[in-house]
């Protein structure tokens, strides 16, 4: 079926608020020249959500959080809720990023708890995935793949997943210039889907699964031109215009 492309920019800790709010003008002046059948959005850091999303209204830019924490409210110093973060003006939020699970310790059953935060409050959930290198060369990809989709949607219904956007990023092609070929990205996701189809069924054709790890202008048209790919989590290239603009237009 017609899944429509969806291109997230990933901010990870980088831009001030100024700019920020610079990089979304200069996305939206690009988009309204070149319009775009894909779905685009941001993540910011939680800062400059707010005036983000305040400078991306108006255009087909959405804006979303990095992160959220899986109570509203509470005793929870540092933390930021999704009523926070739909208070700021953001639709998205990324969940379980490997950087979250590599240097915070975010594991598969607190991604799950996050993720029943999300969905409760409406936001749209980005759920990461991926192997390391060792993982991949040690026979075991599917299994961490297999894992990790299953621990992170235990206990939803098809029904409640059904804004569900899975990003798989090989951990090994991450920020590294190192990209999966075209074949093992769309072989990937091609299972991907079939551990979807045995958690929800039929709501596994309609989920859009995005690429990341070391998507550039270069690379983004082929590897978005497979059929079980559906977008791209983007981290670097999504902090300039011109090249985030590069790979939306590789969207189509």
């Amino acid at each position: 079926m017609a899944r429509q492309k969806f291109i997230a920019g990933n901010w990870k800790l980088n831009l001030t608020i100024a700019e920020g709010t610079a990089l979304v003008a200069a996305l939206a002046k690009g988009l309204a020249e070149k319009p775009t059948k894909a779905e685009v959005a941001v993540c910011p850091v939680a800062l400059a959500v707010a005036a983000v999303a305040a400078a991306a209204k108006g255009s087909p830019i959405g804006v979303g959080a990095q992160n959220t924490h899986w109570e509203d409210k509470g005793a929870f110093t540092g933390e930021l809720s999704p009523v926070l973060i739909k208070d700021a003006g953001a639709k998205y939020v990324i969940l379980g990023h490997s950087e979250r699970r590599q240097y915070y310790g975010d594991t598969d059953a607190l991604i799950n708890k996050r993720l029943g935060a999300a969905l409760k409050h409406g936001l749209v959930p980005i759920v990461c995935i991926g192997e390391t290198l060792a993982e991949r060369q040690g026979g075991k990809l599917e299994q961490v793949l297999k894992t990790q989709i299953t621990g992170a949607l235990a206990g939803f219904t098809a029904d409640q997943l059904k804004t569900l956007v899975i990003a798989y990023e090989p951990v090994w092609a991450i920020g590294t210039g190192v990209t999966a070929t075209t074949a093992q990205a769309q072989e990937t996701h091609a299972y991907v889907r079939s551990v979807l189809k045995g958690v929800v069924g039929g709501l596994a054709d309609s989920i859009r699964i995005q690429y990341g790890g070391s998507v550039k202008a270069d690379n983004a048209k082929e590897i978005l031109s497979q059929p079980d790919v559906d977008g791209a989590l983007v981290g670097g290239a999504a902090l300039k215009a011109p090249y985030f603009l590069a790979i939306i237009a590789g969207a189509g």
